[in-house]
């Protein structure tokens, strides 16, 4: 098969076919497999999550929300606690002191935002994104504090399975590598350009898998392209593996060829 020389940087960047979209995608579910993921419907706790999750690891923010939860029942009450209390729930996940504050921001501006439907009577609740035209719900949850793109897209996708890709650091990174995205651009091309060419119904398949690919085998430094199952499909792989030391004579090690 003839390695892909698509443009990756600058003005040269090419929108990639369809159809090198979908064997991408192909060869990612032969490693990865399908992820299977219903929507859970709870968009606020989708919010929290993601801003525990910045600068930790899965774990740990598993850890931190387990426990706020634990230690207050409902979100009007995170919304209406001493501050101080919510930084000690959530110490495990790290930056707490700053993830509390802007958790109670998210909060308090859910409850007090007069532009939302009235059915929420200042209650804490988000169901209504799920029937609102999808350019809307972004646009009101890009407009709550410390919230950009890609926490919408989160709270989008894994909330109420909306269309919507969420494109963190191992995605962008990895698909910029692939020819799918230009290398450098501002977090919302990035969000559109990765939207524009997913297939419906293949959402949450292809974020997942790109996450699963830059944190197993394509690492931001160092990438294993020796091993890599996307080498031959990836115009980045044959400058990386240049860069490695010379294979000692004898030496077994070969590439996986797509």
């Amino acid at each position: 098969m003839r390695r892909y020389r698509g443009a990756v940087n600058g003005s040269s960047f090419q929108t990639p076919r369809r159809a090198r979209v979908l064997r991408i995608r192909e060869r990612l579910r032969t490693v990865y497999g399908t992820p299977q993921m219903r929507p859970h419907g709870d968009a606020i706790a989708e919010l929290v999550l993601t801003v525990l999750s910045q600068s930790t690891n899965d774990r740990n923010r598993d850890v931190a929300y387990l426990r706020l939860r634990a230690r207050f029942a409902t979100w009007e009450q995170v919304r209406d606690a001493p501050l101080a209390e919510i930084e000690e729930a959530i110490r495990p996940g790290g930056i707490s002191r700053i993830k509390s504050a802007r958790i109670q921001a998210i909060l308090r501006a859910i409850s007090s935002d007069g532009d939302a439907p009235r059915e929420r009577e200042r209650a804490l609740s988000l169901e209504w994104l799920a029937r609102a035209p999808l350019a809307q719900a972004r646009d009101y949850l890009v407009g709550l504090p410390g919230v950009g793109r890609k926490t919408a897209a989160c709270v989008l996708l894994f909330a109420y399975g909306l269309h919507e890709v969420p494109v963190d650091t191992h995605v962008s990174r990895v698909a910029a590598r692939l020819g799918l995205l230009p290398a450098r651009a501002s977090s919302r091309e990035l969000h559109d350009r990765m939207l524009a060419l997913t297939p419906r119904g293949g959402e949450l398949e292809l974020h997942v898998n790109l996450l699963r690919h830059g944190r197993r085998t394509c690492h931001a430094r160092g990438p294993a392209c020796e091993r890599c199952a996307l080498a031959r499909m990836c115009p980045s792989a044959a400058r990386f593996l240049a860069r490695r030391p010379a294979q000692p004579r004898g030496s077994t090690a070969k590439a996986i060829t797509a």
